[in-house]
């Protein structure tokens, strides 16, 4: 059975055209969505957290993957450690989920004790020749980023991860993420497949049309146009905006802050792109009239005019600026329905209401995730439609989309589809 399936989705592999998107299979199927779960959020790395999620020994949150529920907590010592929600005894769930604070992780069922490493330090009745020390929660693969928490729940994680932590370490750095705090999270699940959630995110080709709130801040055409279907003024307008991008760049990385665009996009398994990108506008933040919306910067930041540092993987996108942070985590549900987590930072002694205001600090995500949903909904909604048939990316502004699908098929195949 198993190789039937195997042998069923490579086909739709085969049939994905370069240049288009994805055969309707690959969007809707219950098959693929089950190789999806195993091949991208178990066997490669995903971003799922940050480190002030748990900022004190003792705190703990629970994060669920398909069937896997996962602890991140902070131990007594301080160290982040991610494991698997699951009692050694004969598996019950030992937290539930959403945020809590313990001393010791205690299974509600028969009381078996684990302390904050994952040790098992009590279980009653269990005899005097029990042997305890191999009866630890199960560990999972774990790396903190920036501040950006990575697990993977391989026995074997991909090793080129280690071009993330490199390019990553020195960009987040001013930023503390470690030490900053959550102002705000919310979650909002969207009515269609992870990849149509990813695919949404990597382009602007649709932001003036749908984005008002955003387009205040972000420049769509940061994400590329077709010089010829602009008027003379505005191609005059996007080559003035590109050079002062080069100089804005150049500066930025003379003065210690790496700017220019890093990928690691093909012919590899970790995937992420970062770049730091010009805030429109008044400069500041992706707020509604793009201004500052806390007066207390993140980390050691003194700055306001540094831009927006974006980084983005295959389960994430996040947005760093000189007040706050944006960070938006992707889990899917079933093939249709996609959770996206979003979390706003700021600085971990930002008060509300007199730091910054919360409706300023979360407006413009707030929006555009609502507004992102609904489109994610209407093209899984088409793609299902049996009318669909993969069309062609733009080869202007839906590049990344491209090489998206491409990284897709190549990760598939990888892992024996």
């Amino acid at each position: 059975m198993l190789q039937t399936f195997a042998s069923s989705i490579s086909a739709l592999l085969d049939a994905r055209a370069e240049g288009h998107s994805l055969p309707a299979g690959l969007y809707t199927r219950e098959d693929v969505f089950e190789a999806d779960l195993d091949v991208f959020f178990r066997q490669h790395w995903i971003c799922i957290g940050v480190e002030c999620d748990v900022p004190e020994p003792g705190d703990a949150t629970v994060v669920d993957i398909g069937k896997t529920s996962l602890i991140l907590l902070r131990d007594d010592d301080g160290e982040i450690r991610v494991m698997h929600n699951v009692c050694r005894h004969r598996g019950a769930r030992l937290l539930d989920a959403g945020k809590t604070i313990v001393s010791k992780l205690v299974c509600p069922y028969h009381t078996w004790t684990y302390e904050l490493t994952g040790e098992l330090s009590y279980a009653p009745h269990m005899g005097k020749g029990f042997d305890k020390e191999c009866r630890s929660l199960r560990q999972v693969a774990c790396k903190s980023i920036g501040g950006l928490i990575y697990i993977c729940l391989s026995d074997d994680p991909p090793q080129d991860i280690a071009r993330l932590e490199e390019v990553m370490a020195e960009r987040l750095a001013p930023y503390d993420i470690r030490n900053a705090k959550v102002a705000h999270e919310c979650d909002v699940i969207e009515q269609g497949n992870w990849k149509l959630t990813i695919e949404n995110n990597r382009e602007c080709y649709h932001c003036s049309a749908n984005h008002p709130e955003l387009c205040v801040s972000f420049v769509d055409l940061d994400f590329g146009f077709d010089p010829d279907a602009l008027s003379p003024e505005d191609r005059a307008q996007a080559e003035e905006h590109f050079a002062l991008y080069a100089e804005r760049t150049r500066q930025w990385e003379a003065e210690g802050y790496p700017s220019c665009a890093v990928e690691q996009l093909a012919d590899c398994a970790t995937n992420f792109r970062t770049q730091r990108l010009i805030i429109a506008g008044a400069g500041e933040s992706q707020t509604p009239d793009a201004t500052a919306a806390s007066s207390k910067l993140l980390g050691t930041m003194t700055r306001k005019d540094l831009g927006d540092t974006h980084l983005w993987g295959h389960n994430s996108w996040n947005h760093f600026m000189g007040d706050h942070a944006v960070v938006s985590f992707v889990i899917p549900l079933s093939a249709d329905r996609t959770l996206v987590r979003t979390k706003w930072l700021v600085h971990k002694d930002a008060v509300e209401g007199v730091d910054y205001d919360l409706d300023k600090l979360t407006n413009v995500w707030t929006a555009t995730t609502d507004q992102d949903s609904e489109l994610v909904a209407r093209s899984h909604a088409g793609v299902a439609d049996p009318a669909y048939v993969p069309g062609p990316y733009s080869p202007f502004s839906e590049t990344n989309l491209d090489k998206f699908a491409t990284w897709y098929i190549d990760r598939m195949r990888a892992h024996g589809y």
